[in-house]
């Protein structure tokens, strides 16, 4: 009886090791398993960051992308070679460029946030910036004066704005009249100034038509008007009579600015930019033939012949810093004292200025 109770004792112990040794194997496959978990997990977290990083960095990068709008002609004269650098894959920047007719679109896009930077006249600029509140700044001057008075020699002969006085002059509408206007009345001049032909090219095409004897046209479309009629001839270099009443160098007609927002958040963009675009613009001088070519190629202007005629008279510049306000600060205050509203109503403040 003895030996049968301790058989069944002895057969309670090993089961109770048994239980014990797989109480103890099934917790330990529960920490391999938790472990197994947390090292997934911490993988998946690190990938998920990964990913998301990398995400970020496209997003970066996409949001690098430069939206630039250019007008016409010889405002964006200085901007040709850049645009083909950007086609071929050489620029520092990644630019989507579009070449306008209408200064108004570009007004509308900088207004919308749709365009980052833009070459237009520089009235436009001040004029957008006030109706903004400050929602653009001036980043360089890139043209100079850039009209010249155009008559039929045959007609007649004018060698200074003293033979203009009580005469008709017809004149394209906004910078080209506000300009003249100005150099008349500190010339003390009275002219009357017809805006019938309010676009360049229709002036031009009037004047070179014989229609009209006597107007205000900027290059390229002297160039244009005086190779289509041999009797049209440049009587008066405007910049030169401006710098004769009003502070030397004060003529300033065309600017890129950038949206004050984008210049916050990209900094470093804008640098890059206008190192890119001073290069763009010298250019011009280095090599007037090839540069007409792109100024063609990249829809800037319709004609390489032209231009490399008309870029010598274009005075085309790159002009940053306190040297670009000096300049833009005079010219606006000649067109606010006389034409307030030219400018948006009111003179911009230092804001306007970007100074690097």
């Amino acid at each position: 009886m003895k030996r049968i109770v301790s058989l069944l004792l002895a057969l309670c112990l090993a089961l109770s090791l048994v239980g014990c040794a797989l109480s103890s194997s099934d917790s330990a496959a529960e920490d391999e398993v938790e472990a197994v978990d947390e090292v997934e997990t911490v993988d998946e977290v690190d990938a998920v960051d990964e990913v998301s990083e990398s995400a970020g960095e496209d997003e970066t990068a996409d949001s690098a992308n430069v939206n630039v709008m250019v007008l016409n002609g010889t405002t964006g004269f200085g901007m040709a070679k850049l645009i083909t650098d950007a086609a071929n894959g050489d620029a520092a920047l990644s630019y989507t460029f579009s070449v306008e007719t209408d200064a108004s679109n570009i007004t509308a896009a900088l207004i919308s946030g749709t365009c980052d930077i833009a070459a237009l006249p520089t009235n436009a600029a001040s004029t957008i910036y006030n109706k903004t509140e400050g929602g653009v700044q001036l980043l360089a001057l890139n043209t100079l004066g850039v009209l010249y008075l155009v008559v039929n020699g045959e007609v007649m002969t004018i060698d200074s704005l003293s033979d203009l006085e009580g005469m008709t002059v017809y004149a394209p509408a906004q910078n080209p009249t506000y300009i003249f206007e100005a150099l008349c009345e500190a010339a003390g001049v009275s002219v009357t100034v017809d805006n019938t032909y309010a676009q360049p090219a229709d002036l031009r095409t009037a004047l070179a038509a014989g229609e009209v004897d006597i107007a205000v046209l900027p290059e390229p479309m002297v160039t244009i008007a005086c190779s289509a009629n041999e009797s049209l001839v440049v009587a008066l270099d405007i910049t030169e009579e401006w710098d004769a009443v009003y502070p030397a160098g004060s003529l300033v007609q065309g600017c890129v600015v950038a949206r004050t927002e984008f210049i916050e958040e990209n900094p470093e963009a804008i640098a890059a930019f206008l190192e890119e675009y001073e290069a763009s613009i010298a250019y011009l001088s280095e090599d007037a033939s090839a540069a007409a070519q792109l100024v063609e190629e990249s829809g800037v202007f319709t004609s390489a012949a032209v231009a490399e005629k008309a870029i010598p008279n274009c005075n085309v510049c790159f002009i940053i810093g306190e040297e670009m306000k000096t300049a833009m600060s005079g010219y606006l205050e000649i067109l606010f004292e006389l034409f307030p509203d030219s400018i948006g109503g009111a003179l911009p403040g230092d804001d306007f200025y970007y100074l690097g």
